[in-house]
């Protein structure tokens, strides 16, 4: 079964309102806005990515998708594996590390056991509170597209913590990413629609268009990368079908400028389907997208 199949059936279960139909990365509960995340080792992080660098990432992640909701972060739950003492010890520092650098608090969780050799397994719940929370089904026909930050640059970091060589900068942009919370915040009230680059730029905008029953372009030539990629490689078409991103893809009103750094790379009509331009030409779509499981 596919993970599209999955969701096709979970949707056909009793859901909650806040639920959003589960078209969405977060729900909306008693006023809170939670979210869950799970990291598998060997899917979502490398066996031997330290564990401290883990720890960030797996709440990173979750708080990247509070970002998207324009949410304060009120708390974190943790449900842990618990295998070898060192490994524990290190992830609980990088833990640390990370509530402290975002203001988060542990709220509680679970821990459980592992069979030996068993690659574990790691989730974060998330709440979020005083959030505008725009879903990612709200774009308009007009809207334009627009990101924060670089792309690609995680997935540069990937393949450098696989071996190749290349700048810790990079590198840092994979294992530790930067929620955007502040940008979020800024931009909540005004946008149409907002979720963050999770699985790649490309599969996240069609997500996107989706949701909201409309037609999506990128531009392939707007869209922005890091003199620290460009040096690596500059290759925009695996910049946009690489994941772990996590920057903020909103809509908004073609002629509204953001708050924040950010940029333009396409728009949204009435229809259907993502095509990709380059140069002002219309170019083939990439046979994959982006990251999906199954």
């Amino acid at each position: 079964m596919t993970e599209a199949e999955f969701l096709e059936r979970l949707c056909a279960l009793p859901l909650h309102p806040g639920a959003h139909g589960l078209r969405d990365d977060a729900a909306t509960v008693a006023g809170l806005v939670v979210t869950s995340d799970t990291l598998v080792e060997g899917v979502h992080f490398l066996p031997d990515d330290p564990p401290g660098d883990v720890a960030w990432k797996l709440v990173a992640t979750n708080l990247s998708d509070l970002a998207a909701k324009g949410a304060l972060v009120e708390g974190v739950m943790l449900n842990y594996p618990l295998t070898d003492l060192a490994w524990d010890a290190l992830f609980l520092d990088g833990l640390a590390t990370v509530l402290a650098a975002y203001d988060a608090r542990l709220i509680g969780g679970d821990t459980v056991s592992l069979p030996v050799g068993a690659p574990r397994v790691l989730t974060v719940t998330a709440f979020g509170r005083d959030a505008a929370a725009p879903v990612r089904g709200g774009a308009r026909a007009g809207d334009a597209l627009w990101v924060t930050g670089t792309i690609g640059d995680a997935g540069a970091g990937l393949a450098i913590a696989q071996g190749a060589a290349g700048p810790a900068a990079l590198l840092a942009r994979y294992r530790r990413p930067m929620p955007r919370l502040a940008e979020g915040r800024a931009l909540a009230r005004h946008v149409h629609a907002m979720m963050d680059v999770s699985d790649g730029l490309l599969i996240d905008a069609a997500r996107m268009a989706m949701a909201s029953g409309l037609a999506v372009t990128v531009a392939l030539d707007a869209v922005p990368l890091s003199m620290d990629y460009a040096a690596w490689s500059g290759d925009r078409m695996a910049a946009v079908t690489a994941g772990d991103d996590y920057e903020l893809l909103f809509a908004a009103p073609a002629g509204w400028t953001p708050p924040v750094p950010a940029t333009r790379i396409g728009g949204f009509a009435a229809g259907a389907g993502l095509a990709l331009s380059d140069g002002g030409a219309r170019v083939a779509l990439p046979a994959r997208l982006g990251w999906q499981h199954g």
